[in-house]
């Protein structure tokens, strides 16, 4: 069976997502907290922090002569710089412009790149290269969620984040630290091995994303722990590693936007029943029948900067349309905390309670929707919501009107789900609350807003 038989038998897209058995994304093989996820978050803020990300992501290397053409045609970044080593934020859009998902390009050589997150785009460039017949050859490493066996990768992929990051590679390396721009690559000698490194501040702190071939891995992680003993290096574990999102401002979570339109039929045609798109679940308060309701753009999304019409590719028709339109914008929500108290209050009463907030992250499906009201009226969403030790705060990170969206102002967040919840296995029985919330920047955390890309 395919996708768009699934989507058929099911009653329609919506139904099928909302009452999908399926979770909120996981993050296998690491444990779920090393110490405890309250000292792992205040360690990226305070100190260093090691994130093992050789699990979760779907890894996909491109490699051919018209590798680079691939990408081109399907990004809605220019490609006018893109050197060796260097990383980008690769976005994909729908023939009508609306994102399908966005990952992390690595450039590994002339014609070698690797495209490491959440595999909806992964199986859109999949079908277009099979589709356009390009000159290339794709290998698949799959993420260890959808594996067999022991969770061997092709690679390994650590995240050293922190104000001491810095510190803890120059002891391992016994060198000053590359001074490289954001996303921009290097090569590091660590415990008598070659890796690479690539400039990145996941948790709003400096760092660096380092990763080799698999059979490194122990030996480089090793050296990594032991130099950061000295300087309060903290392993982050599975519990704390999906909240780092909310004080950074990243949205792990778009919708991919293939479930309906003539246009993407044959897709949905190729995909299977039982991948990503087919098992993703949608939960949260916000409900409309239309699937479209559902779909983000790049500035929804915060990614308008990268929107470049200096090359064709894939949806710029419609995005060209879109761009001199009225756009959302991304916001953090910073939740009022007697309201969030007295909900989670209800816990301690018999007979109904609102939806269970779980900590530190309180996603309970893979594509969490929430509604956000002012005055009654819809403004907005929230796309993900969690509570931060180093704010002392349930935040969310949400998409709103933009008359809506100046810091400062009131509204309200929609907790729970209508009519008691949907039969997703991670929803008891419940009545929805309304939270008071405050629209804050994004990042929320200064030092991520100041110092990400500096």
């Amino acid at each position: 069976m395919n996708l768009d038989e699934l989507i058929q038998k099911s009653g329609g897209p919506v139904k099928m997502l909302r009452n999908s058995q399926t979770g909120p994304n996981v993050y296998p093989v690491v444990q779920p907290e090393y110490t405890n996820w309250r000292d792992e978050q205040q360690a990226w803020q305070k100190t260093c922090v090691l994130f093992n990300q050789s699990y979760h992501m779907t890894d996909m290397y491109v490699e051919g002569p018209k590798a680079l053409q691939l990408l081109t045609d399907l990004g809605i970044n220019s490609f006018k710089t893109f050197n060796l080593n260097q990383g980008k934020q690769f976005i994909v859009c729908s023939y009508d412009g609306y994102v399908i998902g966005d990952v992390i390009l690595f450039r590994l050589g002339e014609n070698l790149f690797n495209l490491v997150g959440r595999p909806s785009v992964h199986n859109w460039v999949t079908y277009h290269a099979q589709k356009g017949k390009y000159d290339v050859k794709l290998d698949r490493d799959e993420r260890s969620a959808v594996r067999t066996g022991p969770p061997v990768r092709k690679a390994y992929r650590y995240q050293v984040q922190g104000p001491n990051a810095v510190k803890v590679i120059e002891k391992i390396t016994g060198k000053p630290a590359p001074q490289i721009k954001f996303f921009d690559g290097c090569v590091f000698t660590i415990a008598g091995r070659e890796v690479r490194g690539l400039r990145h501040g996941m948790a709003g702190q400096p760092g660096f994303e380092l990763y080799g071939p698999w059979a490194d891995g122990e030996a480089v992680l090793a050296a990594i722990v032991e130099a950061g003993r000295e300087f309060g290096l903290h392993l982050v574990g599975a519990r704390a590693y999906s909240s780092n999102t909310l004080e950074s401002g990243w949205i792990p979570s778009p919708m991919p936007a293939v479930y309906s339109g003539d246009n993407m039929k044959e897709y949905r045609q190729w995909l299977p029943a039982d991948g990503y798109e087919g098992r993703a679940s949608l939960g949260g308060s916000f409900y409309s029948d239309r699937i479209e309701d559902y779909y983000l753009t790049p500035w929804d999304l915060g990614y308008g900067h990268i929107v470049k019409f200096d090359h064709d590719f894939v949806g710029k028709e419609a995005l060209q349309a879109m761009s001199g339109n009225k756009h959302r914008k991304k916001v953090t929500l910073a939740l009022d905390n007697d309201d969030v108290t007295r909900t989670i209050g209800t816990m301690f009463q018999k007979g109904t309670k609102a939806k269970y907030f779980d900590w530190p992250s309180a996603v309970y499906s893979m594509l969490p929707y929430d509604r956000v009201e002012k005055d009654g009226k819809m403004v907005g969403i929230s796309t993900w919501v969690g509570y931060s030790f180093n704010e002392g705060r349930m935040l969310t990170l949400g998409i709103l009107e933009p008359e809506f969206a100046e810091p400062g102002t009131e509204v309200t967040f929609v907790w729970g789900e209508e009519g008691g919840g949907s039969t997703k296995p991670t929803v008891e029985r419940h009545v929805q609350t309304k939270i008071r919330a405050i629209v804050s920047p994004v990042p929320y955390s200064e030092v991520a807003r100041k110092e990400y890309r500096k």
